[in-house]
């Protein structure tokens, strides 16, 4: 039956996701810690480059001081003292030029000093080499990190979409799934490389400078931060206000992205029923959602630049004019002016860049946030530790007293018990919705029966693993599931290890080497993404091959010739013949001259088994399996 669909997980208020901004960062941290002696390297390489950063406008402001004295020096009368240089200019009446002088370092007649020069600027040369070589390490060794956690996350991702229930693909769209598994982790990939490299060294940046700034000039200093309080304000009111907006903006990139995925995979239909305007207006819907929250999150976190260059510039204006006013009384020289005015750029390019690392850090949390959602989903119960074996599998099945619903409060099978022998065929037939499906996917093991037991050769279910469990029946489903590879590797798929021999044997057995050998790559040919390049009908043919080389012990054939025409559903039939030979096979069928000769028919109406019994015994008792039959061929038996 068809499966109900529970209600889906909502993504709720976006400020409740907002919440979670700090606790998913911890948790986001906590995945980088066992990489803890790479991050000790990625910190001192850069911290080593920060402070050699750091040093260099220092070194470059002696320089500075050496021309400028130089060109000074060059005027004063040769032979004097600094001191007697300054007393002879008060005693001219310059006293500004005066007190100029006696805050600097200088020689009266001597000019520039080159080979002085020279020394500090190829020490400035030298820490600057060294500074991007500690720079250029960093950023490969957090390279390294951060696509080894990403790495381990894919994987953590790919080991849980298998460990979860169906129910969970039930209540969730293919699309955003997909989403989160590829466009959210990449997201989050980037936003690591970025927010790590640039947060941390901006951080170093910040008390490295403001460190040299104090030492230059503490009163300078202290103008200087006043930025800062103005800065983290700022940015915090705006980090609040964008954060939901980033949320919403990946909620509504998956549910963009499910819808995609469901247009497209339905492309024929939707064009059939003329729904492309539908479609369309869907798309744009959602679309037009995505394209708010996005342009509401970068239009806020934009703002965050602006405001700090702004604080930025003043704080440069107000260095520059008390610099010059310390020059001129003498208590700084102008190299100490000029380092303090590049500290000081310094000190606001990093809140600037820190500000500019918000919309990367609150997009990339957000998606974040969405993969570990996936990673925290509730899982299928665990295989027991004390898992059973069947030491003597004969393909004895038995339900007792089974009861199971999708949903609480909505009971579809409730206290059912069937029987079925070794190498029986058992047929269940019933209307829309009466169960048959659910029998089967609760003998796989896909879903978890709510009372009752289902045993196989005398082992409850339950007490085995689900891969020996599974490993012992083969399902051959209406709807055909074809990997984008060789028919062989098709074929192959229903066994681990398997010659070409067994695989030419199985496709005979289903008549699939009938046309395999038609096209020109043989075994060879790989069937497209939609596995166009072969019919409807030899795609079922494939798949009951793929059952032939599992060798299983059940067999459960759902609807499989349903979509078919009826050369090939006789061949499907005469396959599926062979196949259920000396198995015990459960045969799901609407059309009930396939299942004539069954051992046991079951008519399930409401999840209940109203009727069972062979194809004769049912049609004399003339109830429900009686209806359904008449319903079919009431125009022959008239004939």
């Amino acid at each position: 039956m068809t499966r109900p669909m529970a209600p889906a997980t909502t993504p709720g208020n976006p400020n409740d996701r907002a919440s979670q901004f700090v606790p998913t960062v911890r948790r986001l941290f906590r995945r980088l810690v066992p990489r803890k002696i790479a991050l000790i390297a990625v910190l001192a390489c850069t911290v080593t480059s920060v402070a050699l950063n750091a040093i260099g406008p220092r070194i470059l402001g002696w320089g500075t001081d050496i021309i400028f004295n130089g060109v000074i020096g060059r005027d004063l009368p040769a032979g004097l003292t600094r001191d007697e240089a300054v007393a002879q200019l008060r005693a001219e009446g310059r006293d500004t030029f005066a007190d100029m002088v006696s805050g600097m370092t200088l020689v009266p007649g001597a000019g520039v000093d080159f080979s002085a020069l020279a020394r500090v600027l190829y020490l400035a040369l030298a820490i600057y080499l060294v500074a991007s070589l500690c720079a250029w390490a960093s950023g490969y060794i957090l390279n390294i990190v951060v696509q080894s956690v990403i790495r381990q996350l894919r994987t953590d991702v790919e080991a849980k979409v298998h460990r979860l229930p169906l129910v969970y693909f039930d209540r969730h769209q293919r699309g955003d799934m997909l989403s989160r598994v590829t466009n959210d982790i990449d997201n989050l990939s980037q936003s690591l490389q970025q927010t790590i490299s640039q947060m941390l060294n901006s951080l170093l940046t910040v008390v490295a400078v403001l460190a040299m700034m104090v030492w230059i000039s503490p009163l300078l200093a202290v103008i200087a931060l006043l930025t800062v309080p103005a800065a983290l304000v700022v940015t915090a009111i705006i980090m609040r206000r964008a954060q939901p907006h980033y949320a919403g903006q990946w909620r509504h990139t998956g549910k963009l992205n499910g819808h995609v995925e469901e247009t497209h995979t339905g492309h024929e239909l939707v064009l059939a029923y003329g729904r492309e305007d539908d479609a369309q207006q869907v798309f744009d819907a959602r679309n037009e959602q995505l394209q708010a929250a996005a342009f509401k999150a970068q239009f806020l976190s934009g703002l965050v630049m602006p405001m700090i260059q702004f604080l930025g510039n003043l704080n440069y204006v107000l260095v520059a004019v008390l610099g010059g006013m310390r020059v001129a009384s003498g208590t700084m020289s102008l190299g100490e002016v000029q380092a303090f005015i590049q500290y000081s750029r310094q000190f606001t390019q990093p809140l600037s860049q820190l500000a500019s690392m918000v919309s990367v850090l609150q997009s990339g949390v957000a998606s974040a946030e969405r993969v570990f959602e996936l990673l925290d989903a509730e899982e299928e119960t665990a295989d027991p530790v004390d898992e059973q074996i069947v030491a003597d599998p004969r393909g004895h099945v038995e339900f007792d007293r089974v009861s199971f619903r999708y949903l609480p409060g909505q009971p579809l099978i409730d206290d059912l018990s069937l029987t079925v022998e070794p190498g029986q065929m058992v047929a269940i037939v019933g209307p829309t919705g009466a169960g048959k499906t659910t029998l089967v996917n609760l003998l796989m093991r896909f879903y978890d029966i709510d009372s009752g037991s289902i045993r196989i050769d005398g082992i409850d279910t339950r007490r085995m693993s689900r891969a020996e469990l599974r490993s012992r029946i083969g399902m051959v489903l209406q709807d055909t599931w074809l990997l984008g590879a060789s028919i062989r590797d098709n074929i192959r798929y229903g066994a681990d290890i398997i010659d070409d021999a067994a695989v030419i044997a199985a496709a005979k057995d289903s008549y699939v080497d009938r046309f395999t050998r038609t096209l020109p790559d043989g075994y060879d040919t790989v069937l497209d993404e939609e596995s166009g390049n072969v019919s409807v009908g030899e795609q079922q043919l494939i798949t009951i091959a793929r059952a032939f080389v599992s060798e299983p012990q059940i067999l459960i054939l759902d609807e499989a010739t349903s979509s078919v025409d009826t050369r090939t559903e006789l061949l499907i039939q005469q396959a599926m013949a062979r196949l259920r030979a000396d198995r015990t096979a459960f045969v799901i069928a609407h059309r009930l001259s396939t299942i004539r000769d069954a051992d046991v028919i079951l008519v399930m109406e409401d999840g209940r088994i109203v009727e069972q019994g062979s194809h004769d015994d049912l049609i004399a008792a003339r109830g429900a399996y009686h209806r359904l039959y008449m319903s079919q061929f009431a125009a022959a038996v008239t004939e």
